[in-house]
């Protein structure tokens, strides 16, 4: 049918090729994604068959689906251990930090180096941010133990020869400063490279808005607010939903890490969280069904902050995720 107006071949009355046909004709794209299917399905979907030994007594050697079943009896044992309640306070309280300052922080970053004029000093920020990202979280954790040594380390010794301290702090001899730790070398090993979405969403302003503020008198600072912030506003709130949803999971190798595998005592009070606790009955007392039961309700309690947030993002006429 032709329009008479435009003069060009309306497309709408045309019967829609089934999904078969759209598969077949796009069978190239069809076999890029292919191998991505695959991987979800073997690591992701698969091996979710395996939480049904949260509802057994399973013991080592046996496969799963066949050990003893013992209903709730797990999820008993977990909400009357006392050691659980000192992991989620734990957990809590360090993905709180990382989700208020250690959001924050590269979206600050980001918009420091949008503001950089010379693209030389941008670029050497850049790379130089980005660095620690790539270095292990063994070697950061010794790096951070020297640094912060009691005997000889940098930061202690400038400390006392500024006066700000009498003596060198002993942050790896105690809990009450692990927080603070794990805040801090987590923003230092991931600022630069979390902050690269944001930077990305910046380079589609149009630059046209910039020179229209420039004309109508806005000065730098609401230039960053109204224009710079506003265009990636989208994109933080879904990486907010999205860290919302995962804020019981802390950065497993970071804690185990910084505490020498748990080995430090004098952190552990501080330091232990729902993944060392899982790993801890899970590998080190072979308890595998607890360590199961203890992992899924973890899931299933992220699952729902994420629902949640997404709700609230929704509702409040945000971008949000589905």
């Amino acid at each position: 049918m032709k329009n008479t107006v435009a003069g060009t071949v309306d497309h709408s009355s045309r019967p829609k090729a089934s999904l078969f046909a759209r598969l077949k004709d796009q069978w190239d794209l069809q076999l890029l994604g292919l191998p991505g299917i695959i991987l979800i399905i073997i690591f992701s979907y698969l091996p979710m068959y395996g939480l049904i030994m949260a509802f057994q007594e399973y013991h080592m050697g046996d496969f799963p689906g066949i050990s003893q079943w013992v209903g709730l009896k797990q999820f008993q044992y977990l909400i009357k251990d006392k050691a659980l309640f000192t992991a989620l306070r734990n957990t809590l309280v360090i993905s709180a930090l990382k989700l208020s300052i250690g959001f924050v922080c590269p979206i600050i970053f980001a918009v420091f180096l949008n503001e950089l004029r010379s693209p030389k000093v941008k670029k050497t920020v850049q790379t130089v941010s980005y660095l620690p990202h790539f270095i292990s979280w063994t070697v950061c954790a010794m790096l951070m133990m020297d640094f912060l040594s009691v005997d000889n380390g940098a930061f202690n010794e400038l400390l006392v020869k500024l006066h700000i301290t009498s003596t060198p702090i002993p942050f790896f001899q105690n809990g009450k400063y692990f927080w603070g730790m794990a805040l801090l070398t987590d923003i230092w090993k991931e600022l630069g490279w979390n902050s690269i979405i944001y930077i990305s969403a910046m380079a589609g302003v149009d630059s046209e808005m910039y020179e229209a503020a420039d004309i109508d008198g806005a000065t730098r600072v609401q230039k960053i607010w109204y224009i710079t912030v506003m265009a990636i506003k989208p994109t933080i709130i879904l990486l907010f939903i999205m860290s919302v949803g995962g804020i019981l999971n802390t950065n497993f190798d970071q804690i185990m890490m910084l505490t020498k595998n748990m080995g430090n005592a004098m952190l552990k009070e501080n330091a232990d969280v729902i993944d060392t606790y899982i790993y801890r009955y899970g590998l080190g007392q072979f308890r595998v069904s607890f360590a199961t039961a203890a992992g899924l309700v973890k899931a299933v309690i992220n699952f729902a902050l994420l629902l949640g947030a997404n709700k609230i993002a929704d509702v409040a006429g945000e971008n949000a995720l589905f």
